[in-house]
């Protein structure tokens, strides 16, 4: 199962979002953004459509109206599938489900258990695994199934010994070694460093249960590990516990970065997708983190949706973005950090989409950044020492001798704007030669002389 299209109307901070042209093989969707930049939201419709599905809460008028951006309006969440089939559900009763069984499964950022506290099983309360029942409803709440996780793990270990004929090498093939195996690939392999998951003993006479792992030298109980570390062995049990039971799934995964540095992010989720998650199934996370991001342009069945200086109150579309943007890293370093990420290279600010055909001119060392508009690039150039490219608009060559006088490192085009460059009768001239191909470039030039001519009058006409 996986998402080509997302559709959201009404919904949290959204008037109107949609994300298009997602190709159907794609695996990983990063959702990036800095805070409050509405990509949480996309993961709150995911949830909402999940307790729909399992008719929890969704029917409630409370629950609906924390939802809802309009009080008075309705929510709308449609998603397209790589079959052209919908998942369409509304606010009161016209859902449309043309998938057989459609499942999600999301993760919360506030999931982290610093210390265990259970002295005895079931003290969380009953749970039903199979229904996910334990989730916690909102994005904005906690994730309290790490103990309920080590509670299952620790009850297939016991029914393996007794009830089958797996040998104890068996079951820690099973429940023990695919943790140590990932906690290598991402933490490291270094002698004194590496971590290693050594027992599970679930919590017995009143004591909290004993996880115990090996580094270097030293045993640590969980609760000694690091912030980092104990994120990492809480989504790897977690998905150990569950995800048999989520094989055509869409997951959603909340800042699973969270106390990593660069590289850690990097081998997290590289590990994750590529191990972690069944085959048939699409993972979304949102993020801000260049490790992320970084795997993100590096591997093939991946898209990146940028949520960053967008204003919901108006209808928005999203698609994914060109792996060669290198826009997706402000996200994670910050304009102002660019020239020390690309140290060897020369930065240049331009307007808008003008970033596509510099950046396909393939200029040696040179990086195009896009802007949103010709004053941004003028507030970039002017203090720093970045680079500009502006289109020449309506300026006079007075007022380009005086711009440059204040923007010696801003570059005005000679024409109006790129476009012109790009259908110059010489250019096409040089282009048509390079190709062996034909072309006329009187007659070119007399069919823009008219055409020119047929509306001068009008747009220079005022009433």
């Amino acid at each position: 199962m996986r998402i080509t299209e997302v559709h959201l109307k009404n919904f949290k901070r959204f008037t109107a979002l949609s994300i298009d042209h997602i190709p159907a093989d794609t695996k990983l969707v990063l959702l990036i953004g800095t805070n409050g930049s509405g990509k949480s939201s996309v993961f709150d419709a995911f949830g909402y459509i999940n307790n729909r599905l399992k008719e929890d809460d969704s029917h409630d008028e409370a629950y609906r109206k924390y939802f809802k951006k309009n009080k008075s309006e309705d929510i709308e969440i449609e998603l397209r599938l790589e079959d052209g089939k919908m998942i369409k559900v509304g606010e009161h009763n016209y859902d449309q489900i043309e998938v057989a069984n459609p499942s999600f499964y999301g993760r919360t950022s506030f999931r982290q258990v610093p210390r265990l506290t259970r002295t005895s099983s079931g003290q969380g309360g009953w749970f039903d695994l199979e229904r996910d029942s334990d989730r916690p409803r909102l994005f904005i709440e906690r994730d309290e199934r790490f103990e309920n996780d080590i509670e299952k793990i620790t009850e297939v270990m016991l029914k393996d010994f007794f009830r089958s004929r797996e040998s104890n090498e068996q079951i820690r093939n099973k429940c023990i070694n695919p943790i140590n195996d990932a906690l290598k690939n991402i933490l490291g392999e270094g002698r004194a460093t590496t971590l290693q998951l050594t027992e599970i003993i679930p919590p017995l006479e009143g004591k909290i249960a004993q996880i115990n792992f090996q580094k270097g030298a030293s045993e640590i109980h969980y609760n000694y590990l690091s912030a980092g570390e104990k994120e990492v062995f809480n989504l790897l049990i977690n998905l150990l516990s569950r995800s048999k039971n989520y094989q055509n799934t869409i997951y959603f995964l909340d800042e699973i970065d969270l106390h990593l540095n660069t590289k850690l992010q990097f081998d997290l989720i590289k590990e994750i997708n590529e191990h972690w998650i069944p085959p048939n199934c699409q993972l979304w996370i949102a993020t801000h983190s260049l490790g992320f991001i970084e795997y993100a342009k590096q591997t093939e069945n991946a898209v990146i949706i940028n949520f960053d200086d967008l204003n919901f109150d108006l209808p928005q579309t999203l698609t994914p973005e060109p792996k060669d943007n290198p826009d997706v890293y402000d996200i994670a370093v910050g304009k102002e950090f660019l020239s020390s990420l690309f140290q060897d290279k020369e930065i240049y600010f331009v307007e808008n989409k003008d970033k596509e055909y510099y950046a396909g001119i393939g200029i040696p060392n040179t990086i195009f950044v896009s802007d949103n508009n010709r004053n941004n690039v003028f507030h970039k150039v002017r203090p720093t020492h970045y680079c500009g490219i502006v289109d020449r608009d309506f300026l006079s060559d007075s007022d380009i001798e005086e711009i440059r006088k204040e923007y010696p490192k801003l570059t005005i085009l000679h024409y109006y704007s790129i476009e012109n460059y790009l259908y110059h009768p010489d250019n096409l001239e040089e282009y048509y030669k390079k190709a062996n191909r034909t072309f006329d470039k009187a007659d070119y030039i007399h069919q823009l002389t008219e055409a020119k001519n047929q509306v001068k009058d009008t747009l220079t006409s005022f009433p």
